[in-house]
């Protein structure tokens, strides 16, 4: 699954720890997040999307 958490992340000019913070995950899951080697669970991408003011649907991008 690709999506637009790096984009965003850095558009408010935060890094991958301060992301972390926010959504008390570790840095880690968000690197695993923005490189697609991790997709987020259903409680997860709802406090993704609610911290970026953006729909699920457009923060992740299913492959095709």
């Amino acid at each position: 699954m690709n999506n637009r958490m790096r984009e965003l992340r850095e558009a408010q000019g935060w890094s991958q720890g301060e992301l972390a913070e926010r959504l008390e995950v570790s840095r880690q899951t968000i690197n695993a997040l923005e490189t697609g080697k991790y997709d987020p669970s259903l409680p997860l991408a709802f406090r993704i999307a609610r911290l970026f003011g953006h729909s699920i649907e457009s923060l992740f991008i299913p492959e095709d």
